[in-house]
């Protein structure tokens, strides 16, 4: 099909076929939109092929047809129009037949599938040919390993292979009274398994004998009666009053796309994130902004940072890898700077580290913008917290609300890292100084990653450089057993102690000895003590609770926070939860204090 896209007008267009053997396809007789760009050169090549058609298929695929590494299937955009789609069906650079969905917003393989190694859908890298072949008796053969045979092999049919505008491809045969085709073979049996075969918030079912559906989710309607595959718009405006809306029970459904922003499987948390970004239209523009700032995740050169922050001269906080410092770039983005110290590892290393921390996102995760590395100068520019470090602000009088969402906050970000981004990162230093807080006192999760990013089967000798801080550190550390993520639960419990009482780890604790001493008491050791010891539950609460807090605080929920950060502190890192349950234990509550009348599902 020449110039698919845009086809030419049906009656000034001509094709012309030259004397010297070049085909060419005119529109209104003066521009050229196709040829074949081929020349008899001589009058010896009698019988000699110069082009043919079948070198460049478009959704078709004859029998004896090469597909060829430079060639692939097309797929048109819909059944009425025959420009071109969003499915494709090539040869990868690994040498592997696939089907890939090209839409508008996102690519993505989707057969074989993405979760398969190779070998185990039975494909073979090891081949250069790049070739597939259908012959006439139904058989279908790749040059990387997978094949196939008609319903109907054997027979003398005719047959074409054809990857539909639904993307799927399926192979038609017809008799030879060339009366009916009919399907005898297709690659993807439950069609809603390929991706894009229904528009955004729509919902894709199929049944056998009635085909797919597509129809909008409710409180939507279709923006283009004629295309499916078209999104579905709201019939209403959003809003964020909790008493006019509440969340409706999908059941069975997965959710097709890439997110700048993953979260853990939770009703719980899921239900929080979408009230916390208020509307799928304020989501956008939170996922948009993050885009736009990811354009930005940029090489600064020394100079640049040394002048954002004037020389160096306003200084945040420092520790034991660098000091970190307030800048404001060019942009007039306030940043905060980390000077590392003394580097020990070099540049390469570096870079490859710093490539995947910057596509670590997460609402309760601090986000780097960028990096300098000059000689032996490795600084990282990251986003500004307006609050500073929860350290900073234990002191004052940070409310009960604050808290607890702190404790909310932080666990979801290193749920995140634990379980949800795609490297598997060990924070291994969790403390109040590194949990900062933004305008709006919301928790993000620093320091994590550069010599912290691990395979899930690693070896403890990689952690041997990595800092920790005494009175969070888990008992694995001390007693040289292997490392998990039940170290940074463990250091999570010991923040979440220091948060609800006000004291330190190591420090600021006492309880009376048999003479009537005072003697230092670790922070856990203290309030399992009080909580042992007491009759009701509101007394042993008064014990411990930050003085700070003026006894406003709910109770029930005081008591669930304590009782979780007393399991993340066990000794025994299998009796500590994951950071996931954790996280959806204290969303339930959130969500429960803020349902009134009506359940909230996902």
């Amino acid at each position: 099909m020449a110039n698919r896209d845009q086809p030419v007008n049906g009656r000034p267009s001509k094709l012309f076929l030259l004397k010297a053997g070049n085909l060419i396809l005119t529109d209104s007789g003066k521009f050229t939109v196709w040829a074949t760009n081929t020349q008899s050169l001589s009058s010896n090549m009698k019988g000699i092929t110069l082009s043919e058609s079948f070198d460049f298929p478009t959704n078709t695929l004859l029998p004896q047809q090469l597909l060829t590494r430079s060639t692939r299937l097309v797929s048109s955009r819909s059944q009425t129009n025959y420009s071109s789609g969003f499915y494709k069906l090539f040869f990868d650079n690994d040498n592997l037949l696939h089907l890939l969905y090209d839409g508008l917003e996102v690519s993505s393989i989707y057969w074989p599938d993405v979760f398969l190694l190779s070998w185990k859908a039975g494909r073979s890298t090891y081949n250069n040919s790049w070739i597939a072949v259908l012959d006439t008796f139904g058989n279908f053969s790749s040059s990387d390993n997978f094949t196939f045979l008609a319903a109907n092999y054997g027979a003398k049919l005719h047959r074409r292979l054809k990857i539909d505008y639904d993307g799927d491809v399926r192979l038609y045969s017809c008799d030879t009274e060339g009366e009916m085709w009919f399907v005898s073979w297709q690659a993807i049996q439950k069609t809603c398994k390929i991706y894009g075969i229904c528009g955004a918030n729509s919902l894709c079912s199929y049944t056998v004998g009635s085909g797919r559906k597509c129809p909008c989710l409710p409180g939507y309607k279709m923006k283009n009666l004629t295309d499916w595959s078209d999104r579905c718009e709201l019939e209403f405006d959003l809003s964020c009053n909790r008493n006019e809306f509440g969340f409706l029970s999908l059941p069975q459904v997965e959710f097709f796309g890439y997110d700048y922003l993953q979260f853990i499987s939770s009703n719980y948390f899921c239900e929080h994130v979408c009230w916390v970004l208020c509307s799928s239209k304020l989501l956008k523009y939170q996922l948009s902004t993050i885009e736009k700032r990811s354009d930005k995740m940029k090489r600064f050169t020394y100079a640049e940072l040394k002048k954002a922050t004037k020389d160096f001269n306003e200084e945040i906080r420092r520790g034991a890898g660098g000091i970190v410092y307030k800048g404001v770039l060019l942009d007039n983005r306030a940043v905060a700077i980390k000077r590392l110290n003394e580097p020990n590892q070099g540049e390469g290393e570096f870079l490859v580290e710093v490539s995947i921390i910057r596509r670590i996102i997460h609402m309760n995760l601090i986000q780097m913008w960028g990096y300098c590395t000059e000689g032996k100068c490795r600084l990282l520019v990251y986003e500004y917290m307006e609050h500073g470090s929860l350290a900073q602000n234990l002191s004052h009088a940070l409310d009960w609300k604050k808290r607890f969402d702190i404790a909310t906050g932080t666990a979801n970000g290193l749920a995140y890292l634990h379980e949800e981004c795609l490297e598997w990162v060990l924070h291994c230093d969790v403390k109040p100084q590194n949990i900062l807080l933004d305008s709006n006192y919301q928790p993000k999760v620093a320091v994590f990653g550069l010599s912290k990013l691990q395979n899930r089967n690693f070896e403890n000798a990689s952690f041997s450089r990595i800092r920790r801080t005494r009175g969070y550190m888990a008992p694995e550390w001390i007693f040289n057993l292997p490392i998990t993520s039940k170290v940074d639960v463990y250091s999570y419990g010991i923040v979440v102690l220091e948060m609800v009482t006000g004291k330190g780890p190591t420090k600021g604790v006492h309880a009376i000895d048999r003479g009537g001493e005072t003697e230092p008491k670790r922070l856990v050791a203290w309030v399992r003590e009080n909580k042992n010891e007491a009759v009701a539950m509101t007394s042993w609460l008064e014990k411990i609770v930050d003085p700070l807090l003026e006894g406003s605080y709910e109770k029930d929920k005081m008591e669930i926070l304590v009782t979780v950060a007393l399991q993340c502190v066990e000794e025994e890192k299998d009796a500590r939860p994951n950071m996931s349950h954790i996280a959806e234990m204290l969303l339930r509550q959130e969500n429960d204090s803020h349902s009134d009348d009506h359940d909230v599902n996902l």
